[in-house]
């Protein structure tokens, strides 16, 4: 089946928009494979976008930025018959390194030009998409600092976590899942659909993208002396093994809290007064990888 192609690009995204993406892609991807180039230039209109890929009868959608430009074309792409593929130009292309996608573009492209496709689950909160993690908490909070800044990249990230880490206090939870109550003090609430929340930073190493289930790691409050272990352990893929870390797995998640709070869905930040519900959709989206 002839398959047709349209490349949504975020000019302004992540670490790499010193390239010309469009340039970039007539010059590398087959001439002989049909494709339309879609800019998405105003960031605060997705709608107009979205409309273009639903009425274009394509069968795969190609999302050419950072973890929110996925999120935003996954969210368009999941449950039709067309498939999402990924052009990283993120700073932690966490959906893309949870499917072993380059991040070469050159092999990227590839990716997408082989078109090989398999099914994975995606996931609400608060009945917003999202395909890697959402959570509340530390990881939330820096999720905004990091979207207000004006430099991107894994140093800024880790620049502004630890700036922001000594003035942050943990709050209290009450935490369902399937309908067993959990109440405990935490740093931060990840819900995890993949492991990661991106630059091969594990938060939830036992994740998997199509089992149907929603990996919960309820980090508690812990002293400067565990930061380094910590550390080591979220790079290492064994941050379940900490005596830290309480995991747990469901596929509805309610967390409830006092006032409004931060919260993130694939590394976007929102803000939420009082509760978050979370579930799991089963094979939702088709991905090219």
């Amino acid at each position: 089946m002839t398959q047709k192609i349209a490349f949504v690009i975020n000019p302004n995204a992540g670490v790499k928009k010193k390239i010309d993406i469009i340039e970039f892609i007539k010059t590398h991807f087959p001439r002989h494979i049909s494709y339309d180039l879609i800019v998405w230039k105003n960031k605060d209109d997705f709608e107009s976008v979205k409309q273009q890929i639903l009425s274009g009868n394509y069968s795969i959608i190609v999302a050419c930025g950072g973890d929110g430009t996925v999120n935003q074309v996954a969210s368009v792409v999941m449950n039709t018959n067309m498939a999402l593929g990924i052009f990283p130009l993120g700073s932690g292309n966490g959906l893309a390194r949870s499917n072993r996608i380059p991040l070469d573009l050159k092999k990227a492209l590839q990716i997408i030009e082989r078109g090989t496709m398999k099914q994975i689950d995606g996931a609400l909160i608060n009945e917003h998409p999202f395909f890697c993690t959402a959570g509340v908490g530390f990881d939330a909070h820096i999720a905004g600092e990091f979207a207000a800044s004006t430099k991107r990249g894994f140093v800024t990230y880790f620049k502004t976590t630890v700036k922001e880490f000594f003035g942050y206090t943990p709050n209290h939870y009450k935490i369902t899942i399937d309908g067993n109550l959990i109440e405990t003090k935490a740093f931060l609430i990840s819900v995890a659909n993949a492991g990661q929340w991106g630059n091969d930073v594990y938060i939830a190493p036992e994740a998997e993208l199509s089992d149907g289930i929603l990996n919960v790691s309820i980090l508690k409050p812990f002293s400067l002396f565990a930061i380094p272990m910590i550390g080591v352990k979220l790079f290492s893929k064994k941050i379940h093994t900490s005596i830290q870390l309480q995991s747990e797995k469901g596929k509805q998640i309610d967390i409830e809290f006092n006032g409004e709070l931060p919260v993130h869905f694939d590394g976007e930040p929102i803000k939420v007064s009082n509760k978050l519900s979370i579930k799991i959709m089963p094979l939702a989206l088709n991905i090219v990888c």
